[in-house]
């Protein structure tokens, strides 16, 4: 089996400064991978990378055994919510049934199947009686489970979540990271950018440590060590100190 994602000496730079260095990495499929680290440490950029929406200045990406392009439609992408106009007129169900599009081929419209697996991935997260809502009229947590349902539609084999967690309720939190759980059971592969590290153990198979470069990757309880941790978060720590917090 291919590996789902090989990185080797990856940089990637915003207006000429480094964002990230020096990145190598493999992940094999069927497994969730949490991507951990300080504000400003390059998760989200890594991400965008990973999915050619900023360039790398060096190295190379292979995904699912060969390039982004040659495997696109097997790749589903939920960016943070901040970046959704939630204004926007549409429906639950319609938003869902954007996740079709990448396998109908040029010019084809959604028809009744593709309308029913949209309607069924809803069932999944427990938000089909919202298949007629506006998408700006839910909760947080709501629209998450909604944009995942999307992602569910496209039959993906790697799905990129970009901090899937943050601003939601308790509820969707765990259906999320049920249905994580249940796409690792059928050999696909995650990669979830998150913030909280109380929870990371329960939630990842793997952990990438990250700040601008890997400062440690590997299973939770092995990333998660103090002395491990305390290599990502230094400048922090030496900040707060400075301020006189703590």
């Amino acid at each position: 089996m291919v590996s789902a994602l090989v990185l080797k000496n990856v940089h990637v730079s915003y207006h000429g400064k480094p964002a990230i260095q020096e990145i190598d990495l493999r992940v094999e499929q069927g497994n969730i991978l949490g991507i951990i680290g300080p504000n400003g440490a390059g998760k989200s950029t890594l991400l965008k990378a990973l999915l050619n929406l900023v360039p790398i200045d060096k190295g190379s990406i292979e995904i699912l055994g060969s390039t982004l392009k040659e495997n696109r439609k097997k790749i589903a992408y939920v960016p943070q919510r901040s970046e959704f106009d939630w204004d926007f007129p549409i429906h639950v169900l319609d938003t869902v049934l954007i996740g079709t599009y990448p396998n109908l081929g040029l010019f084809k419209r959604p028809k009744k199947k593709e309308k029913d697996w949209a309607y069924a991935c809803l069932e999944q997260v427990g938000m089909e009686k919202f298949a007629d809502r506006q998408i700006g009229e839910l909760s947080g947590g709501q629209q998450q489970r909604v944009f995942l349902a999307r992602a569910l539609a496209q039959n993906a084999d790697l799905f990129f979540l970009d901090e899937p967690f943050v601003g939601i309720d308790v509820s969707s939190e765990e259906t999320i990271i049920h249905l994580l759980k249940e796409l690792k059971d059928h050999g696909k592969t995650v990669v979830v950018i998150h913030h909280d590290l109380s929870k990371a153990n329960d939630y990842f198979d793997q952990l990438l440590l990250l700040n601008k470069q890997v400062i440690h990757f590997g299973n939770p309880q092995e990333v998660l060590r103090p002395e491990i941790i305390l290599k990502a978060y230094e400048r922090e720590l030496a900040f707060l100190h400075e301020v006189g917090v703590g």
